[in-house]
């Protein structure tokens, strides 16, 4: 669907927003957080609204477009392309509103959102291509079928709805000296921009992107939206090529900030809101507290010792992969590490090794002894061992050990 840049989104248009989704989106939490507090060196606060029905914020701009449809305009149906949260927003609510919807998912969505898609009722049509091929195909369904195309993000009524985060983070916690947002196609980031700001103009907005999709920080060095390289990322939710033109053009205006994180740094918000605040986030989702916890973000805004708000906005993460996040969220804190070791292959070896690791405190999870594929000298052995560790001085430590023991070692 084309949409004139002339229509802009405004303060009165979130107003409105709210309005209309009321009692229909969950007006989720804002709880402050004593842990994340002392991890951050601020009060800070976190908006639940991974806690939606569909598990992410996606619901508020999808309801909001959704409910402002012409008559004419539910009759002939909408479509959109998504890989999973977007989808699930429209599946939910188009179901509720009779409004039938068709969703163009990639192939590598993950199957359990689109079994869940199927289930609240949506069409889903895969398509066994990249993201750009899909949305290609969306708008061509579109246009033969009549149907009205929802974008995830680029729409004043998207924007509209999913600012309606900013009025309820306001309403919680109106001293809040700034707010945490990831960003990915710029919706969120708009919309809750647009909400604070006419309140709080003193309120500053910092949005997280990932290093490998860091297409609003290229944008507003670019001048405009552009189209970045991406990379396979644990915040797949935010894997946005360009960010869309409204988006964009309030963003420039309103941010104070875009902080990109590293791929260890989200596994390790995903760990810490998992552990400290009994939490399940998409990498996504947890972007916001990896943001807060870069090194010298909040020195640089003037934050430490203030009040901040983390939106924590997705909670869809695939189990197939849970596991892996957690593991690499331990080894990028220092919780687990492994070590390759050359030993001589005489008896006594081995439990020798294992002696000088416990000495040490550390605790061996896993040991594979490799006498095929290990050094040249055969009279010599591989043993890589991964070993759970308290933090990244206890490795050292480790590491000193097998040094002082002459043990011929290398980091895993």
């Amino acid at each position: 669907e084309s949409i004139p840049l002339m229509k802009v989104c405004t303060y009165a248009d979130v107003v409105a927003a709210q309005d209309r989704i009321r009692g229909h989106v969950y007006r989720s939490p804002c709880v402050p957080s004593d842990i994340l507090s002392r991890l951050c060196g601020a009060q800070v606060w976190s908006k639940l609204d991974h806690l939606q029905a569909t598990g992410s914020f996606k619901e508020r701009g999808a309801r909001n477009r959704l409910a402002s449809l012409s008559a004419e305009e539910r009759q002939r149906g909408v479509i959109a392309v998504s890989a999973g949260n977007h989808a699930l927003g429209l599946a939910r609510h188009g179901s509720e509103l009779g409004i039938a919807v068709q969703v163009v998912m990639p192939h590598y969505a993950p199957m359990v959102k689109v079994a869940r898609c199927r289930e609240l009722g949506a069409e889903v049509i895969l398509h066994r291509s990249d993201f750009s091929a899909a949305q290609a195909h969306a708008h061509t369904v579109a246009k033969s079928s009549g149907a009205v195309f929802i974008p995830a993000f680029d729409h004043p009524q998207i924007i509209a709805g999913q600012g309606t985060i900013g009025l309820e983070i306001l309403a919680d916690v109106p001293h809040c000296a700034a707010i945490f947002v990831p960003v990915g196609g710029g919706g969120l980031a708009a919309g809750l921009a647009l909400a604070v700001k006419q309140q709080r103009p003193d309120c500053k907005i910092i949005g997280v992107e990932p290093e490998h999709a860091a297409s609003m920080y290229h944008a507003l060095r670019h001048g405009g939206p552009c189209s970045v390289p991406t990379a396979p990322t644990l915040a797949d939710g935010l894997a946005v090529a360009q960010v869309g033109r409204h988006c964009f053009d309030i963003c420039q205006q309103l941010l104070d900030d875009v902080v990109l994180v590293d791929e260890s740094s989200i596994a390790q918000a995903i760990v810490r809101l998992l552990e400290h605040e009994k939490t399940l986030l998409e990498g996504a989702g947890a972007a916001a507290l990896a943001g807060a916890l870069s090194a010298n973000v909040l020195k640089r805004h003037d934050l430490l010792g203030k009040t901040i708000v983390l939106v924590l906005c997705g909670g869809n993460i695939d189990v197939n992969i849970l596991n892996r996040v957690v593991q690499r969220g331990l080894a990028a804190d220092g919780r687990i590490c492994r070590v390759v070791c050359s030993l001589k292959d005489r008896p006594g070896v081995m439990a020798q090794l294992l002696a000088i690791i416990a000495d040490a405190e550390g605790n061996v999870q896993e040991i594979n002894h490799d006498r095929t594929f290990g050094p040249r000298d055969p009279a010599l052995v591989t043993a890589s061992l991964s070993i759970e560790t308290r933090d990244h001085q206890h490795i050292t430590a480790i590491h000193h050990a097998l040094t002082a023991a002459d043990i011929d070692w290398r980091e895993g």
